[in-house]
């Protein structure tokens, strides 16, 4: 087993300083208007592409680090630069984390590299789970999956909703009902590429925040994909229903599976924005004067500071022990996870908060960048489970009990 260290070691340094200088150089200098514009990024995309940022080798490399942090540090340091920007990337990495959570080796290898394209012909992908009707509740899917043994194909019908790359992507990630019967464990996830006939984008959403990453309905009509494309292969699947028939306790449903993997991500995002404004407010509370002294010497402002700063910190020990957890497959039996995800995301908006507060009127301009990370930050205290959610995982681990 890795140990665990509070010290960054110098690969994960150098990554830590590249990944900066990249949000400094090509990120925050576009945000503003990209955040403006509510468009994807493509140009960006394509930078990252050829930097190698966004490439299945980086990724490849920063999920194989044994600590589980390098994917931590490169993440925040991305959404320090822009959470708009960081998820026209960063979403791509949920659909990966549906194909390691289901699929066999071969379908990794094959679909995992596609999510990413090439640096000549950058590509996205999406990991479609929400409805109208089933947000939380991820047991109340619609969308459908029947098999036609006759063509070794599965028809898949329903629209998926508040879809990241959603009908843009080249690969998309579905999880869909099979078995009504057994609730979310008679569900599935299957890749579904990009022109398959009957999968078409629906509504496009305008955000509040994160504009910069792509929003949409996935509509699926009739869509047909072969067999081979059943994330785990239909023997794997029949085997799962049929203990689940008789009662036996089994893993987590395809869904949440997937999200077990990706809260500390989501963690690490939400940390680089509360840092971003944290680091904004500072300075600006060191350079601002009024009634003759920085305003930083009032000591409402101070401790403000001094709260936010401890909230930064202390929500990224808890980000880095999932990770590190996730990394050497230790269960997380108190909800770990869940708390990463928690403390990180409620941590952004509170300091993003203050920090309007802190900088005052042109705080809440559109030419103050804390407004953006603001509205930026709100999401994460929703998707990929509200912070509901994230307490009530963590109030059943801790219990042991059912509590709803």
């Amino acid at each position: 087993m890795e140990s665990f260290s509070m010290s960054l070691n110098d690969e994960q340094r150098t990554i830590q300083e590249w990944v900066h200088g990249f949000a400094v150089s090509a990120m925050r200098p576009i945000a503003h208007e990209w955040d403006e514009r509510e468009e994807t990024p493509w140009s960006f995309i394509r930078a990252a592409a050829d930097t190698g940022i966004y490439s299945f080798d980086f990724f490849a490399n920063a999920y194989a680090d044994p600590t589980g942090l390098t994917l931590m540090v490169a993440l925040e340091e991305l959404a320090w630069g822009d959470a708009g920007l960081c998820m026209s990337i960063m979403g791509s990495t949920l659909a990966v984390a549906g194909l390691l959570a289901a699929g066999t080796p071969e379908q990794q290898m094959e679909w995992i590299p596609a999510c990413f394209g090439t640096p000549s012909d950058p590509q996205v992908a999406a990991f479609c789970v929400s409805e109208a009707d089933a947000g939380s509740d991820v047991s109340s899917l619609r969308t459908r999956a029947g098999y036609d043994e006759a063509t070794d194909e599965w028809v898949l019908d329903g629209t998926k909703t508040w879809i990241t790359n959603g009908g843009i992507a080249a690969v998309h990630v579905v999880v869909a009902t099979v078995d009504p019967s057994l609730g979310s464990r008679g569900q599935a996830s299957f890749v579904v590429p990009a022109g398959t006939p009957g999968l078409r984008m629906g509504r496009k959403f305008q955000k509040m925040g994160i504009r910069a990453s792509h929003t949409a309905e996935v509509v699926l009509e009739g869509c047909r994909v072969p067999g081979h494309l059943l994330l785990g292969g239909k023997e794997q699947l029949d085997e799962r229903f049929a203990r689940a028939r008789e009662g036996v306790r089994s893993s987590q449903q395809a869904a949440m599976a997937t999200f077990e993997l990706s809260r500390p991500a989501v963690g690490a995002q939400a940390l680089g924005i509360a840092r971003a404004a944290y680091e904004y407010a500072l300075d600006h509370a060191k350079e601002r004067v009024q009634f003759g002294r920085p305003i930083i010497e009032n000591q409402s402002i101070a401790f403000a500071l001094a709260d936010m700063a401890i909230s930064i910190e202390s929500a990224r020990l808890l980000v880095w022990r999932a990770a590190w957890m996730a990394a050497q497959r230790l269960p997380f039996t108190k909800g770990e996870g869940s708390m990463a995800k928690l403390a990180a995301s409620e941590a952004a908006v509170s300091v993003t908060d203050k920090a309007i507060q802190i900088v005052g009127g042109f705080g809440y301009t559109r030419d103050c960048p804390v407004e953006q990370w603001h509205r930026d930050a709100k999401i994460y205290t929703i998707f990929e489970g509200t912070s509901e959610i994230q307490r009530l995982i963590i109030a059943r681990s801790i219990s042991g009990l059912k509590i709803r």
